[in-house]
């Protein structure tokens, strides 16, 4: 028998292949992973740092100073007359002609209209008339009678005597007559009544003499003089309504409307309105000077003096300012929808005559100055639980809240009364607060304690003036 040798097992390189293949691409696969992992996570905090060093430099702050800013308040006003009135006769008449127009300036006193006065003219004539008659009569009474009229008196006197004596002489010659009785009683006693008769006569005569050489008696002379002033005051009422017809301006002013033409009948009219029913009668309208009258809030009234300069701006003229003072303050308040102002009449520098009537314009006036004050923006100034304050950075760059009291608000700047010192720097503006954990590690929210996208998580605070310059 044949021994046959072993036979050699025979390599198989394709098994002993299989598995280093398999453990360089695992090898390889851990490699990518472990490197994929460790650059993520270095490019996830180089983001994060980028983003938390962003944050940082879009703070802003600014350094808490003092300054001294002018004090404006701003009102809403609207242009009115100082002075307006319809103008009118003080007799219903006709009007005879005009002399002014619409829109002519015109004096205290001077004459712009003439009414009818032809009837009147005639009643003129009559009063000086009468007068006249009752001062002749006044002048007589007082004069007392001329010396003709007593030289006629003493005559009639001297007459009369003379009858008297004739009649006496009659009378004894017919009473011896009578005695011796050559002669009835009734011849006698027909001397006797002639005698008596003259005798009436002669002293008639000395009574009439002797008023004349007294003069008026003082009841006569009063009388007299009653009745020239009755006809002096017949005649000044005549007079008086002569001068009515002139027409004439009450104050000075521009003649804002007419209403009547030469030929129109006008009447009497007392209102001062410009409806119908209150100019259909009157000639004209006039107005005096023009003021602006502004509506001041009530929580700044009180910043509001007598003779403080106002500046005046209006929509009709954009590029121009006009000047004025403060000519009153109101006395009383009024609420219009629930806003309670106080009305301030402001005079008004206008010689050009731009502004007109019911303009609406805007009025600032000069309230002072607020001095040496220490000031913060408006929007650094938040609420918070504790209070109203602002956030201040730290020594360490980190904001911390501190509570202030404000005082009065001037455009951006409002005063700061307590709490600050005057070398801090207050945070204006903050980045949003972070929506992520990883943000969060990096950024803690708004250092100015508000909402996201509102600086500061208020509003602005301040009490006193609105507006400003």
């Amino acid at each position: 028998m044949t021994l046959n040798s072993p036979q050699p097992i025979p390599f198989k390189p394709t098994e002993k292949g299989w598995l280093k293949p398999k453990l360089r691409n695992w090898l390889i696969g851990i490699f990518i992973l472990s490197s994929l992992s460790g650059g993520g996570y270095l490019v996830y905090r180089q983001t994060v740092a980028s983003s938390n060093q962003a944050a940082r430099s879009r703070i802003q702050t600014v350094p808490v100073g003092r300054q001294t800013i002018p004090i404006t308040i701003a009102a809403n006003g609207i242009i009115e007359a100082k002075q307006s009135t319809n103008v009118s006769p003080k007799s219903s008449g006709r009007l005879k002609s005009l002399l002014v127009d619409e829109g002519d300036a015109v004096q205290a006193g001077q004459v712009v209209a003439y009414m009818d006065d032809s009837s009147l003219r005639g009643q003129l004539l009559g009063a000086q008339g009468s007068l006249e008659a009752a001062q002749a009569n006044l002048k007589k009474v007082e004069t007392g009678n001329r010396p003709e009229e007593v030289a006629q008196a003493q005559a009639t006197v001297a007459s009369a005597e003379a009858n008297l004596r004739q009649s006496e002489s009659d009378l004894n010659r017919y009473d011896q007559l009578y005695k011796s009785g050559a002669i009835s009683a009734q011849a006698v006693s027909q001397y006797r009544t002639t005698r008596n008769t003259n005798q009436a006569e002669v002293d008639k005569a000395r009574q009439a003499l002797k008023l004349l050489q007294v003069g008026s008696r003082p009841e006569d002379v009063e009388a007299a003089r009653a009745q020239v002033i009755q006809q002096e005051g017949n005649l000044k009422t005549v007079q008086s309504q002569i001068e009515d017809t002139v027409i004439r301006a009450p104050f000075s002013g521009i003649v804002t409307a007419k209403y009547a033409d030469p030929g129109d009948f006008v009447t009497p009219t007392t209102s001062g309105s410009d409806v119908s029913s209150a100019t259909s009668s009157s000639i004209l309208s006039l107005a005096s000077t023009y003021q602006v009258v502004a509506n001041v809030a009530e929580t700044d009234i009180s910043k509001i003096k007598v003779g403080q300069s106002v500046t005046i701006t209006a929509d009709a003229y954009p590029d121009r300012t006009f000047k004025g003072k403060v000519a009153q303050v109101g006395a009383a308040a009024t609420v219009t929808s629930n806003v309670t102002s106080v009305k301030v009449k402001v005079s008004l520098d206008d010689p050009q005559r731009l502004l007109l009537p019911s303009m609406n314009v805007d009025a600032r006036f000069d309230a002072g100055e607020l001095s040496n004050v220490l000031v913060v923006p408006t929007v650094a100034i938040a609420r918070q639980q504790n209070g109203t304050g602002v956030q201040v950075l730290g020594t360490d760059g980190r904001p911390r809240f501190v509570p202030i009291q404000t005082g009065l608000t001037v455009n951006d700047k409002t005063e700061v009364r307590s709490g600050l010192q005057g070398n801090e720097k207050v945070l204006v503006s903050a980045p949003s607060r972070p929506t992520n954990r990883a943000q969060n590690s990096g950024n803690r929210g708004n250092p100015l304690g508000g909402a996201a996208g509102a600086p500061g998580g208020g509003f602005p605070r301040g009490s006193g003036t609105r507006g400003g310059f």
